[in-house]
């Protein structure tokens, strides 16, 4: 038996659809992309699949809220950019976590100060989050932004976060406008928040919610600024691509902030293809020299079917997981916890730390499972340890110590039960061999 680590799960109706947008004539950003915008916009708001975007009333309520695009990386740093930030400013990001939460930053010119995690997790979630002690004394006058990230689905303590930065405000200092369209919308964006801005990296926890100021939000309305990823990968796909979106800013206009996205995306161009195609209209305006990462209509089509089944494909994935817990309780062996009180996981990976074995050892047992058929990965190598950012992880200990004997083992909705039971009783064969469990 082989077992994949994470195939897409692509069914019929997506590959339909595809060929529906191919015969369509308009394949790059049209017609599918705005609708997948406005879908995942109730989405977010609802946490409801099926809600009729075609309408007026629906096109007017959740328009202007989401923006899709070719990457959570373009959507973070499109992000970072809506909201002003400059080389000199400070970007707060957790050692534990992909590059694409810090590099967004980096691409902006700013300063990366790395906060270590908790000691062995978050004590309920067991999650990799930030010690939000070390999260609060690194912010200074130079932070700008804290790049929160909600590792696995699981949703970080967003109202801990929130009060760290509302009694570190004094410290802030809002961008003078430069009397760019940019420069201005941007200083009248740190203006209206007032303090260091929230925006978080939600690559892995679309449909994902918590309790945050005693109300259940789904992510993506949580912070002030958010960003998705629909790599294959993920649970939601649309092959590649990603979005980005926000909540209500006071004073400031949603389609001036919706617009200002668009001219980031496309060259700092003031018609977009759909526009410049209808007859007569062909003349533009560069507004400035920006970025070129818009998201197609056959991306937003794979994504338009992948919507329709995203509640049951959570929910299956829930059920794997809740097979995976029995066993790592069973060996006795350190897990996500993927739902707990206040907080529901989007069960995107599922992480296991396997006790008193080195790294060494880690990396024998990944290569033993590996041959009996079932692919397992790490995530992740703590940034600090990366070339890029110093290969240095020594003011980072929690974090390597929650990275040297972890495993993340296959979760994703192409597993039949037969393949679950498998991966399960390799894990107990494999353990029991390795570190004398089971």
């Amino acid at each position: 038996m082989k077992i994949p680590f994470s195939p897409p799960d692509i069914s019929e109706a997506e590959i339909n659809e595809v060929v529906e947008a191919l015969k369509s004539g308009w394949i790059t950003t049209g017609p599918r992309v705005k609708l997948l915008e406005r879908r995942l916009a109730a989405y977010i708001e609802t946490g409801k699949n099926d809600i009729d975007c075609t309408i007026e009333e629906n096109k007017k309520a959740y328009s202007n809220r989401v923006v899709c695009l070719n990457s959570a990386t373009a959507a973070e740093e499109m992000n970072l950019r809506i909201f002003g930030i400059q080389p000199g400013d400070e970007v707060i990001v957790p050692a534990y976590t992909y590059t694409a939460s810090a590099s967004a930053a980096v691409h902006c010119g700013a300063k990366i100060v790395f906060v270590d995690i908790q000691k062995d997790g978050d004590r309920y979630s067991h999650a990799p989050e930030m010690d939000y002690d070390k999260l609060e004394a690194a912010i200074t006058e130079k932070t700008k932004a804290i790049i929160p990230v909600d590792l696995g689905g699981i949703v970080v303590d967003y109202d801990r976060i929130f009060e760290i930065v509302e009694r570190k405000k004094e410290l802030f200092k809002p961008l003078e406008s430069d009397d760019s369209p940019l420069g201005d919308l941007s200083s009248r964006i740190q203006h209206a928040i007032g303090r260091v801005t929230v925006v978080a990296d939600c690559a892995h926890s679309l449909g994902a919610s918590r309790v945050v100021g005693g109300k259940e939000l789904y992510c993506g309305a949580i912070a002030d600024f958010s960003s998705f990823s629909f790599h294959a990968v993920k649970n939601f796909t649309t092959a590649e691509g990603g979005a980005a979106t926000w909540r209500p800013i006071e004073g400031v206009d949603n389609a001036e902030i919706y617009k200002f996205y668009q001219l980031l995306s496309l060259h700092g161009q003031n018609k977009d293809a759909l526009s410049k195609s209808k007859c007569g209209c062909w003349e533009y305006d560069i507004i400035g020299a920006w970025y070129k990462c818009n998201m197609t209509d056959i991306m937003a089509a794979i994504g338009l079917k992948q919507l329709d089944r995203y509640v049951g494909l959570l929910e299956r994935r829930a059920e794997i997981i809740n097979r995976y817990d029995a066993l790592c309780d069973e060996l006795g062996v350190s897990h996500l916890n993927h739902h707990i009180d206040g907080m529901d996981s989007s069960n995107h990976l599922y992480l296991m730390r396997i006790p008193s074995i080195s790294e060494e050892q880690r990396n024998q047992l990944i290569k033993d499972i590996a041959e009996l058929g079932v692919c397992t990965n790490v995530h992740y190598k703590p940034l600090p340890m990366m070339t890029a950012y110093g290969k240095d992880c020594s003011a980072c200990p929690n974090s390597y110590d929650y990275y040297h004997n972890l495993i993340s083992l296959p979760l994703h909705t192409k597993l039949t039960d037969e393949e679950v039971a498998y991966v399960c009783e390799v894990m107990k064969d494999v353990l029991k061999e390795i570190c004398g469990r089971g």
